[in-house]
């Protein structure tokens, strides 16, 4: 059955075809206005009290947000007490302003200025709705009707202002912008401005909101430049955009915009609000981070961030939320953590300043998170996220061979009880499939020497639990043990791979040693780690063997 498509009609687009904003390239921060305290309090089914307020006003200080909407103090005891308690305390820093907001009626105005009243500088937010609809269905005004209403606010708003000892910046929103039209949009503009007088010293903030997402960002786009190329007061002007999220695209909305001329950007942290909430600040500004603009905010410990925004909000952060998610910097897919495992690789030996690893868009360490989580194993991972947990956690640096050997095994495990497996548990698995082999044959010491390009060997191995002497020669210590064990067993070992390294990073042991062999036909690996690399490799070989009968 199809869909009741009928219903609804297309957006309509704008007429500008020399529109310059596909080729700008943003190069500096916009001025960030967080609406958490209003716009998304007003979103939650448990709206904040004084103590989560003031909670949430410390975080957005501490991370550098620098006008903060504070709330809708004519509308809640909640929100003018809580104005008055950051004023009376003095608790707004001298480089942040704090914004009400009011409705274009005479008592709210009044209230909203009895709540700021001592208060050095507040941006005062007016608004009312422009809205084809809304003129039709909720105020039942026409085009003049509701310029008048702004108009006669804005007046006010200024007589008001003239009696203060505040600086009061005036904000303007035509609010649902996004179904007002464009020529009516700027008309009511033009009539606020003229009515407040800014100037290029004293700017008033015109703010062009997607009160709902009803058109793509590019029309957004579209609709912004063409206001800022008409608006005759852009001089005097801050052109600021408020996305909203209903189509799921208010990040990319506030970019274009910004791209198309606003300079402003009104949102929330991690993207509460009505409905699908607002645009989100936080990845609006480290996608700037990612493109090497300095977001002008301090996010180098999100997961601080992440715990205040959901105590305040009672509301819990997505797993898969960009930038702050608790999965967001880890792979399980084997491709992404081969990939991941050997960009990290690159990076530390590049010593490069320049970010460059494969499906992390971002350093989590510049934002507050460990590589410890980067990849994690489940039945959906390969050699590449095992061997990384094997190097990361327990400094083995498994060969490619062996890496391939103990993923079967580490998948196999993983499909067989479902979810993930733990670090801990894959250095279980390792010990108990590799290096728990110690029968029948163990080396209970040996003596080396070297003479002439020739090494000789002297070992003695226990052969469940009945020592044995064994002796040989070879190009090297672990030749002349296999030799050995040819001259003594008749075990014939072949030599397909051998890797060794450094533990250092390790108190239990220094070395370890990982040998590929074919014994008696039979292709196994060996691995050992002890104080010595020497003792090390020849354990390793001795362990192939145990495998081999095994296998």
């Amino acid at each position: 059955m199809p869909m009741p498509f009928h219903k609804y009609r297309p957006y309509d687009t704008v007429d500008l075809p020399d529109r310059t904003w596909p080729n700008v390239v943003l190069t500096k921060a916009p001025i960030w206005c967080s609406t958490d305290l209003r716009d998304g309090n007003q979103a939650l089914v448990n709206p904040m009290d004084a103590a989560r307020k003031q909670k949430f006003f410390d975080l957005l200080v501490a991370i550098g947000v620098k006008e903060i909407e504070v709330g809708f103090p004519s509308a809640s005891k909640t929100d003018f007490d809580f104005v008055r308690t950051l004023v009376d305390d003095d608790l707004t820093p001298a480089d942040t302003t704090i914004t009400v907001i009011t409705q274009a009626r005479s008592e709210l105005i009044e209230q909203t200025f009895a709540a700021i009243d001592g208060v050095p500088r507040v941006i005062v937010h007016l608004y009312n709705s422009t809205s084809v609809t809304q003129r039709r269905v909720v105020f039942g005004l026409d085009r003049a009707g509701i310029t008048d209403l702004a108009v006669r606010s804005t007046r006010e708003i200024r007589e008001h202002a003239a009696k203060s000892d505040t600086e009061v910046i005036l904000q303007y929103s035509p609010e649902s912008f996004h179904h007002t039209e464009l020529d009516y949009a700027l008309e009511i503009c033009e009539a606020v401005a003229e009515e407040w007088g800014p100037t290029p010293a004293s700017k008033m903030i015109v703010n062009l909101p997607t009160t709902v997402e009803q058109f793509p960002p590019n029309v957004y786009a579209d609709r912004i430049e063409w206001f800022c190329r008409n608006f005759s007061k852009l001089d005097s002007a801050i052109i600021s955009a408020h996305p909203h999220n209903d189509r799921g695209t208010a990040v990319a909305t506030a970019e274009l915009g910004l791209m198309a001329g606003a300079v402003r950007v009104e949102g929330t942290l991690f993207g509460n609000g009505e409905r699908t909430g607002n645009v989100d600040l936080v990845t609006v500004a480290l996608n700037l981070l990612t493109q090497g603009v300095d977001p002008e905010l301090d996010l180098s410990h999100i997961d601080e961030a992440r715990a205040i925004v959901e105590e305040c909000n009672e509301l819990p952060v997505h797993p898969r939320h960009p930038y702050v998610g608790e999965l967001v910097y880890t792979a399980f897919s084997g491709s992404h953590q081969d990939a991941i495992k050997k960009g990290m690789r690159a990076q530390e030996r590049s010593g490069s300043d320049l970010w460059d690893v494969p499906y992390l868009l971002l350093d989590p360490a510049d934002v507050g998170r460990s590589y410890e989580a980067i990849i994690r194993v489940n039945s959906q991972s390969g050699k590449g996220g095992v061997a990384y947990l094997m190097a990361a956690e327990h400094h083995l640096e498994l060969p490619r061979g062996l890496q391939v050997d103990f993923a079967h095994k580490a998948q196999a495990m993983a499909d067989g009880r479902g979810g993930e497996l733990t670090s801990d548990e894959l250095m279980a698995a390792f010990q108990a499939a590799y290096l728990d082999c110690a029968l029948p044959y163990a080396l209970v010491a040996y003596t080396h020497s070297s003479e002439e390009d020739v090494d000789q060997i002297a070992a003695r191995i226990s052969v469940n639990g009945v020592e044995h002497v064994i002796e040989g020669e070879g190009n090297g210590p672990i030749a002349a043990l296999v030799d050995a064990f040819s001259r003594s067993f008749g075990l014939e070992i072949n030599i397909r791979d051998y890797h060794e390294h450094s533990m250092a990073a390790s108190a239990a042991a220094t070395a370890a040693a990982y040998v590929e062999a074919d014994v008696d036909d039979r292709a196994v690996w060996g691995v050992a780690i002890h104080g010595s690399i020497v003792t090390a490799s020849l354990r390793a070989i001795v362990n192939a063997v145990n495998r081999s009968l095994v296998a």
